[in-house]
């Protein structure tokens, strides 16, 4: 009995502060927006905004990590 008792007043502490680390993990947001910056798309940035050429580049990196097309050439 006096063992249970113990136990308890020793993990009491460590049950109040279990939740004393939370940080808030939600951007910020003025005016309901968010603000930060807005990131460009890759296809933006790489490909002058050339979505044909993006899309065609993913297609054949797609299909070279295709283990089907390379077990059976």
């Amino acid at each position: 009995m006096k063992t249970s008792a113990r136990l308890c007043l020793l993990a009491m502490p460590l049950a109040l502060l279990a939740g004393c680390l939370e940080v808030d993990q939600h951007p910020a947001w003025v005016k309901g927006q968010y603000a930060g910056k807005t990131d460009n798309r890759q296809q933006q940035v790489m490909f002058h905004n050339d979505k044909l050429a993006w899309w065609g580049t993913i297609n054949n990196r797609n299909q070279l990590q295709n283990e089907f097309n390379r077990a059976n050439p």
